[in-house]
């Protein structure tokens, strides 16, 4: 005889414990502190068993034969219910233990390997100052498109809106590692395409080539004093023209003085591949400069403050501000200041150029020609290049020259 909802509400308490049964091994089972549980009774490969299906009158008579409905079917498809309950609830317990801080962390540490060094920096920066004061602690598998948003909008508030982006687009590869690793369904950054502020990628701040003569007399001149170090820093930016970091850490295991060769090893380079940059007459000639100075051991650039360390990653910068180019060159306008001017002036084709500057290919025709190392010609080119410099060098001298003795000249010859 079935249950009725009228006899589970009238259930009273009494010193031992009693059962009111349904149909299909479902009962009430009613406590002597009154409680009220909800189970079943089944069996699974001749050994019996109970269920806990809830407790009454959260579960009602109704939800309760629900859940035994299920459970019955679970057993037809060769299942244990109960066990499936135990280990969902052991699944629940795991995803909750699984913040996205912690997943974040195993993510970061299982990619630092590939990574450089100052890339993990700014990894980790981002997720310290970003992400985890604010939902560090939250399940992975529960975060919510709004929880994101709230954290990337105070990104946005600090006008900061290409970080921002980036921000969002590390939490889509944890979200996506999540998603892999059982830790979460599904990656919710996709639901947030047009969720933050529009960023406009700049470019990096470069002069143009019929500006160069006014940077190299201003860094011949030096009138704001900066290291002789800081100086050829510079000049060798120029010549090189590779990434800030790849240049304030090179060290002299890498330069081969005699080939006139620098091998970059691929840990410190952005595509994690090994670069060759040919070194012109020019570069020769500073790096042995840098060796009266500082020997031959370690960086090529050591800090004037600690000498197992390396010129900060702002000291090129700071030193163009005070040369007067604050906000209108920077050490990465070097790159395109050289892309551009090797192309137009000095003639080189692009696929030489691109491939000395180590930019990552992007079309099919690029990444064929990327297999080319184009070595010799790349070595022609840097000499040329530098030849070039001192040619708009010399140039500038003789017109500053010309100026200055033409300012002395007396008027009335000047007018004859």
């Amino acid at each position: 005889m079935s249950l009725s909802d009228l006899a589970c509400r009238q259930a009273k308490p009494s010193p031992s414990a009693y059962r009111l049964f349904d149909s299909g091994g479902l009962y009430l089972h009613v406590m002597p502190t009154g409680k009220r549980v909800w189970r079943l009774k089944y069996r699974f490969y001749g050994k019996e068993k109970l269920l806990t299906l809830g407790t009454y009158p959260g579960v009602t008579l109704i939800q309760a034969r629900e859940k035994r409905d299920i459970a019955k079917q679970t057993l037809e498809t060769g299942v244990d219910p109960g066990q499936q309950k135990k280990d969902e609830k052991v699944l629940a317990q795991f995803k909750q233990a699984q913040t996205v801080q912690l997943v974040a962390m195993e993510w970061y540490n299982r990619n630092l390997p590939t990574w450089s060094a100052s890339y993990a920096k700014n990894v980790l920066s981002r997720l310290q100052q970003n992400i985890f004061p604010f939902i560090g602690q939250q399940p992975v598998a529960s975060l919510t498109v709004q929880q994101l948003l709230t954290c990337l909008q105070k990104v946005e508030d600090r006008n900061r809106n290409d970080l921002a982006h980036r921000v969002l687009q590390m939490m889509g590869q944890i979200m996506r590692y999540a998603v892999i690793t059982q830790r979460a369904d599904r990656d919710m950054t996709a639901d947030m395409k047009g969720a933050l502020k529009k960023y406009i990628k700049g470019h990096f701040a470069s002069i143009e080539v019929d500006e160069l003569p006014k940077l190299l007399k201003a860094m011949e001149v030096n009138d704001a004093r900066l290291f002789k170090q800081t100086i050829l820093a510079l000049k060798l930016m120029l010549l090189t023209f590779v990434r800030t970091s790849e240049l304030i850490n090179a060290t002299w295991e890498e330069v081969d003085l005699v080939n006139h060769v620098w091998r970059i090893p691929p840990e410190r380079m952005k595509m994690r591949k090994a670069h060759i940059v040919p070194l012109s007459h020019q570069v020769i000639s500073i790096l042995q400069e840098l060796s009266e100075l500082f020997g031959e051991q370690g960086y090529l650039l050591p800090s004037a403050f600690r000498k197992n360390k390396p010129i900060s990653n702002n000291t090129l910068l700071k030193a163009l501000g005070r040369l007067g180019y604050e906000k209108v060159m920077t050490g990465h306008g070097f790159r395109s200041l050289a892309m551009s001017t090797i192309k137009e002036k000095l003639g080189y084709r692009h696929e030489v150029v691109d491939r000395q500057l180590a930019h990552q290919p992007k079309s099919k025709v690029d990444k064929a020609y990327d297999r080319a190392q184009f070595l010799a010609e790349r070595t022609q080119m840097m000499q040329s290049w530098a030849d070039y410099i001192d040619s708009v060098s010399a140039s500038a001298r003789v017109t500053k020259i010309e100026q200055r003795v033409f300012a002395s000249r007396p008027a009335a010859l000047i007018r004859s």
